[in-house]
């Protein structure tokens, strides 16, 4: 875990892939237990450490995950969450060309609660959600290319899903087509930036999440 931004209402840490947010089933400890246990000794706060959980990430994507350290800041973030006043950008790396340079994914979902996976259609099925995203290439090497997605829904897997049907699975993503499977067991999905105004302060706050350790990051991610 390192942590990119914090103070009073909130904090913002970059999460490695394998680490869940929240508790689950496998009883393996969270991110959120770990970042309770940083403010606890770093602040030296006696008793319990409030800490509220604004949004989550796959376990096997890395990057940014935003914490709210007060309860105002978690109804506030919860709103602008749902409002869409949060901006995120994701980085993904593919091993097949997109189809075009940029456009914009449109589809329906379907979540498979027992397989963990969703299916996408192009029309509107029963239970579906719409879907849509915004990416374009913004690097290759000789055997990948590197994607910048934007969210304009949030859906269950909605990157997976939708780079997926569009022929380009994510390095690593063998659940939804990927050949071989990293060998830390991480997808090459990263949750690299996120902005929004502070819900408390309303001071612009952007955030970098670093690359991974992968060179093949380093590779696709020229300096300007």
């Amino acid at each position: 875990m390192e942590v990119v931004y914090e103070d009073n209402h909130i904090i913002i840490v970059s999460k490695s892939s394998g680490e869940i947010v929240q508790g689950d089933k496998t009883g393996d400890e969270p991110l959120s237990e770990t970042v309770k246990q940083y403010i606890k000794t770093k602040y030296n706060k006696p008793g319990n450490v409030f800490l509220g959980v604004v949004h989550r990430l796959d376990r096997p994507v890395s990057g940014l995950v935003v914490f709210a350290r007060t309860s105002k800041a978690l109804t506030r973030l919860n709103q602008m969450f749902r409002d869409g006043e949060v901006h995120k950008t994701y980085w993904a790396i593919v091993q097949h060309r997109p189809p075009a340079e940029e456009g914009r994914l449109t589809g329906w979902l379907v979540r498979n609660e027992r397989q963990n996976k969703s299916y996408q259609y192009d029309h509107e099925v029963r239970d579906s959600k719409k879907a849509e995203l915004l990416y374009r290439l913004i690097g290759r090497s000789d055997r990948y290319f590197l994607l910048e997605v934007r969210l304009l829904t949030g859906r269950h897997h909605q990157i997976r899903c939708q780079l997926a049907a569009m022929g380009c699975p994510i390095k690593g993503d063998l659940k939804y087509g990927a050949r071989r499977s990293n060998p830390d067991g991480s997808i090459s999905l990263l949750s690299r930036s996120i902005s929004f105004v502070h819900p408390v302060s309303k001071e612009m706050i952007c955030a970098e999440a670093p690359l991974p350790a992968d060179k093949l990051w380093r590779e696709l991610v020229k300096p300007e």
